[in-house]
């Protein structure tokens, strides 16, 4: 070794109580970089990044091959080592070794800070030594916890680890990306290599290591270095009779010897590092679950938190479920005891676990589609751990009538989770429900926005336990005499026993998740704004809007026809048909065969997805693309046309879904079928529309929008005097504003400065960056950035407003509607200039895109109840993007147009006016304005 002085650093140092000296033992130790740098080849950068632009490719694949490893080895105790730098004894002594290696890529380095980020909020230790490389640390661990009789299991992408191996140690090797990993035991690597573990080395410094840049012998290859060490027993045999090795082989081997002496020096694991770290101390410690929650969320990791979930029964003691009481059973954490029901008995469970204002939780199970909810459960929990399950279509009479009046008396306080789908349930048997004060989905949305989650998600994040175990199959256990008072009681006691855990949590999860939004100042978005909108739409869900089925029928026929015309005039142009769908192929045609200039480059070659073939066809006009780019567009409304074909329902009508939990902004979605996908700018798409039309006994569609809705926000929220007198000038907004720009008379803005300005005025409101208007407008940077100047120029309010914004988001760490929605952004203070910069879009965006959506929730809440109150016939249909969509019965035509442009136009006073749109006709399209 060097004199080199040795710094050791552990992170986090962790004291822990052994486990009994007769139980079994079990180290695992990665090697943190090899691991990281073989995820991030593995998966593809485009395919892994947050909304803020941050790469998680090598984040998340290590972090999936941890908890795979955590699942199958079960390890008592854990540790992660990680190269500190570059220089270590090994490069003091061969300045060449490593030297040939390139820098790590962009993408890659500040990977690595967010992989030991997610490993301090798991509580594994990180172990690292100046000086030295992770496969010393590895080693010195290994050795120490062998001789303390531990078995080992050390996971690497470096082979010199398998000089470690033997009967208490085994290297798990990754074959290929970060899940099938090759089980080295010294049978493995005799079987592999023809030799033991203890002559790996001696081979490998014969053949050399090229990614270590440690020079092999001319000539010799892995059979010879083979041969000789199998003949001569070790490389100091061979060494000592080196002049006995004949022709030219051997005549290299003494050319070399130096370097294969050297080689082997450095090849030779360190196995007798001085830590500050015992291996007893490495014992596996519960995860710090809000820090996971916290950076699962930033990285947007989902599919992982649930995948870490159903760990949680192996990690040790204290880490999971308490332990249940006597004769309990248990799967959220707390005791549940199951009360049967008998015959009558309902309103004794209601007076014993649900008088003085405590609130049930309640849960239901059944297809619960807007077309056919079929409820065939409901469980009831209440917080002091008693639960019960009824079977709707078994109820005694006195129980129904019962369940039927504690579900619509509003002093009896309930919560749901996901509640819409439930109430469309109940309206299916007949029962409705009222005083429901939290539905959980609800608030968490409005704590996490952005963050979907399932129920079993909030429950380990928010009450610190699973709501089920982790049996193979994943449910949790029903107790052999779980007796509910059921008919059939083998088949149902397992989807009653997980629906009452479920009501069980959302009654725990409820006071919880009332706090969170007191913290935040957010409660009354949930009880005034998106409770009652719930029944808002599941009433639109229910009654759905009628179509033209033959029209669809035959439009799905026209669509199918062009995509087949524009396939054959693509083929035409390149003289040979091609699988237009297969970026492959296309990639071929494209920059091979056609020679067109290389669009961006990904892992199978340069994209061929939308945004980069329009510009290919700007850039290059060939008619190829064209075709092609119509082939697109037309099989994209053909596939459209087919789902909603699908969706109709046998009363003629399609009944979409609307997700008030998906979009961040508070905006609402459409799904099954999604109606916000149907174009509505171009003709064809407008045909599909006019597939939508008033259905049997009604008169019209009435539709109904705001004119310009951002911007008036923007005015309102910037108090910019120059947009304020636009709206007011009771001309063209955007040739007014063109003309301040410009400086030029009204009359004299044409249509391109029109729409130059149009794009600015709503680019602004969506966050829009100097470099996204270039694109948009099909101009360069540098000119986009002299338009956007003089734009400020003339509307400086709107320039110190988007300022101040994103300041105060910086200093407060969210953004807030008009109505108090916030939107939490930790990446405005990142370090990584792309994560910042995307934070700050989304800071602008926000606002303005968030109170949009809750002024068109407001007014929906306005027209669904003066409609009610005025008994009026005419519905609320749709809402699609910042549009409604009325169904008016005959007669009603003028008192709904009225009541619907007072409601809307009331939803918020502004320091502008809210301008509301109106049409009217017998189908959606005609309806348009």
């Amino acid at each position: 070794m060097s004199d080199l002085a040795p710094r050791i650093a552990l992170v986090p140092v962790i004291r822990a109580t052994a486990p009994p000296i007769d139980a079994p033992r079990r180290l695992l130790l990665l090697d943190g970089h090899s691991l990281a740098y073989r995820a991030f080849y593995a998966l593809p950068v485009e395919n892994f990044s947050t909304t803020t632009g941050q790469p998680t490719n090598a984040v998340y694949g290590f972090t999936s091959m941890l908890i795979n490893l955590l699942r199958d080895e079960t390890p008592t105790h854990l540790a992660v080592a990680f190269d500190v730098s570059r220089q270590t004894f090994r490069s003091v002594e061969f300045a060449a070794y490593k030297a040939h290696r390139v820098a790590s890529p962009e993408a890659f380095g500040p990977q690595v800070g967010l992989i030991k980020e997610v490993l301090a909020a798991l509580a594994v230790p990180v172990v690292q030594a100046d000086g030295f490389e992770a496969d010393d640390v590895l080693a010195t661990l290994a050795t120490r916890a062998e001789a303390a009789g531990y078995d080992v299991a050390i996971c690497t992408g470096d082979r010199d680890a398998y000089q470690l191996v033997d009967e208490h140690i085994t290297v798990l090797y990754p074959r290929k990306g970060v899940s099938d990993l090759a089980r080295m035991t010294p049978a493995a690597v005799v079987e592999r290599y023809g030799l033991t573990p203890t002559q790996y080395p001696d081979f490998a410094a014969l053949r050399g290591d090229p990614s270590d840049n440690l020079p092999g012998i001319p000539g010799v290859g892995e059979k010879t270095a083979t041969r000789w060490i199998v003949e001569y027993g070790s490389l100091d045999e061979l060494v000592a009779r080196v002049d006995e090795v004949r022709g030219k082989t051997g005549d290299a081997l003494r050319a070399h010897l130096a370097d294969v002496l050297r080689n082997r020096t450095l090849t030779q694991l360190v196995r007798d590092l001085e830590l500050p770290v015992e291996v007893d101390d490495l014992a596996r410690h519960p995860a710090d679950l809000p820090a996971v929650d916290q950076l699962f969320d930033t990285l947007q990791f989902r599919a992982l938190r649930s995948r870490l979930s159903g760990l949680r029964a192996a990690l040790p003691a204290g880490a999971g479920d308490g332990p249940a009481g006597d004769g309990a059973v248990t799967g959220s954490g707390r005791a549940l005891q199951v009360v049967a029901v008998r015959p009558g008995g309902l309103d004794d469970w209601l007076t014993d676990h649900a008088r003085d204002g405590r609130r049930v939780g309640l849960a239901v199970t059944g297809t619960l589609t807007p077309a056919r909810p079929d409820l065939t459960g409901i469980a009831l929990a209440s917080c002091d751990g008693s639960a019960t399950w009824l079977d709707p279509a078994e109820l005694d009479p006195r129980d129904e009538a019962t369940l039927g009046t504690w579900l619509t008396d509003a002093r009896w306080t309930k919560a749901a989770h996901d509640a819409k789908p439930a109430l469309l349930g109940l309206w299916a048997r007949g029962l409705d429900l009222d005083g429901l004060t939290s539905d959980t989905a609800l608030a968490a949305y409005l704590v996490l926005p952005g963050q979907r989650a399932t129920l079993g998600d909030l429950s380990q994040r928010f009450l610190g336990h699973d709501l089920h175990s982790a049996e193979p199959d994943g449910v949790a256990p029903v107790p052999d005499q779980l007796d509910l008072g059921l008919a059939t009681p083998a088949e149902l006691a397992r989807e009653a026993h997980q629906t009452m855990l479920a009501a069980q949590t959302i009654a725990e999860l409820a006071d919880v998740l009332d706090a969170e939004l007191a913290s935040r100042e957010s409660a009354g978005l949930l009880t005034d704004l998106e409770l009652p909108l719930f029944r808002v739409l599941a009433r639109m869900e229910a009654t759905g809007i009628a179509v033209d089925h033959p029209e669809l029928v035959a439009l799905e026929e026209h669509f199918a026809g062009l995509v087949k015309a524009s396939a054959q005039e693509a083929y035409q142009v390149l003289g040979h048909e091609v699988n237009l769908g297969s970026p492959k192929q296309l990639q071929a045609v494209l920059f091979d065969e056609l020679g067109m200039p290389k669009t961006k480059r990904i892992k199978t070659g340069y994209t061929t997805d939308a945004d980069a073939l329009a510009d290919l066809y700007t850039r290059t006009s060939h008619p190829f693309l064209e075709h092609l780019l119509r082939h697109r567009d037309v099989a994209r409304l053909r596939v459209t046309v087919e789902g909603l074909l699908r969706a109709v329902a046998d009363d003629g009508r399609i009944h979409t879904t609307f997700q008030q939990t998906v979009a961040a902004t508070g905006r609402l979605s459409s799904t099954d079928p999604n109606l916000q996908n149907i174009p509505v700018r171009t003709e064809e798409g407008r045909r599909i529309r006019e597939a939508f039309v008033v259905g049997a006994g009604y008169q019209s569609l009435l539709t109904a929008d705001y004119a310009q809705i951002e911007l008036r926000i923007m005015a309102h929220l910037s108090g910019d005097d120059g947009l304020r007198a636009a709206f007011t000038a009771g001309e063209d907004l955007h040739i007014t504003m063109a003309a301040q720009v410009f400086g030029v008379p009204a009359d004299q803005v044409d249509p391109e400065r029109r729409r130059r300005i149009k794009a600015m005025s709503y680019g602004l409101a969506y966050g829009l960056s100097t470099y996204g208007l270039a694109q948009q407008l099909g101009i360069s940077a540098d000119e986009a950035r002299r338009l956007m100047e003089e734009y400020y120029a003339r509307f400086g309010g709107i320039r110190d407003y988007l300022a101040s914004l994103v300041e105060r988001a910086r200093e407060t760490g969210y953004t807030e509607t008009l109505l108090g929605r916030r939107r939490y952004l930790p990446d405005l203070t990142s370090d990584n200039r792309q994560r910042r910069e995307m934070a700050e879009r989304m800071a602008l965006n926000a606002p303005i895109q968030g109170s949009a959506a809750d002024i068109i929730k407001v007014a929906m809440l306005g027209m669904d109840g003066r409609l009610r109150q005025s008994g009026l016939e005419s519905r609320l249909l749709l809402q699609v993007h910042d549009e409604v969509v009325v169904e008016v019965a005959p007669g009603e035509q003028e008192p709904v147009e009225q009541l619907v442009r007072e409601a809307m136009s009331s939803a918020v006073e502004l320091s502008v006016p809210l301008d509301v749109s109106v049409g009217v006709g017998r189908t959606w399209a005609q309806a348009a304005h």
